[in-house]
C-alpha cells in the first residue's frame, strides 16, 4: 500500500506534464492478461506495471527500448536488495554444520571400550596358548 501511495504521484506527475498533443493520444492499453501499460510522454513513455503498480520511463534509442525506474522504486529496490543480503548471511551463519568432532567424553569412552576389549583378547590368547602349548 505504501508503493502505491509513493508511485501515485509519480505517475500523475509524469501524465500531466505530457504535451497538449500526447493528451489527446490515448494510452496504449495492454488487453486484461497482459502485464505493462504504455502511456506517451515527453521523450518517450511511461510504463505502468499493472500487477506492482511499479512506474518507469521508457525510450528508444538506435531501436533499442531502454526503461529506468523511478527513483522511489530504485531506492525501494535497493532496500530490498539489502534486506535481503542480511537474511541471506543471517540464515547461512545459521545452517552453519555443527562440528562433527567428537566431544572429549565420547573420545575416552571409546577408547575404554577398545581398550577392555583387546585386554579381554589377550587375556583369552594367552589362556589358549597356556593350556595345550599352541596358538
Amino acid at each position: 500500500m505504501r508503493r502505491l501511495k509513493l508511485r501515485l504521484p509519480l505517475l500523475l506527475l509524469a501524465l500531466a506534464s505530457a504535451p497538449a498533443r500526447a493528451e489527446g493520444t490515448p494510452s496504449i492499453v495492454a488487453p486484461e492478461g497482459e502485464h505493462f501499460t504504455l502511456t506517451p510522454v515527453e521523450g518517450g513513455f511511461m510504463r505502468l506495471d499493472k500487477r506492482s503498480g511499479a512506474v518507469s520511463f521508457c525510450t528508444a534509442k538506435e531501436g533499442v527500448s531502454v526503461c529506468r525506474l523511478g527513483a522511489d522504486e530504485r531506492a525501494a529496490l535497493e532496500a530490498e536488495i539489502e534486506r535481503l543480503r542480511a537474511e541471506n548471511a543471517r540464515l547461512k551463519t545459521a545452517a552453519a554444520p555443527p562440528s562433527t568432532l567428537p566431544r572429549e567424553e565420547d573420545f575416552e569412552r571409546a577408547l575404554s571400550f577398545t581398550e577392555r576389549f583387546l585386554r579381554r583378547i589377550m587375556r583369552l590368547f594367552r589362556e589358549e596358548s597356556s593350556s595345550d602349548g599352541k596358538l
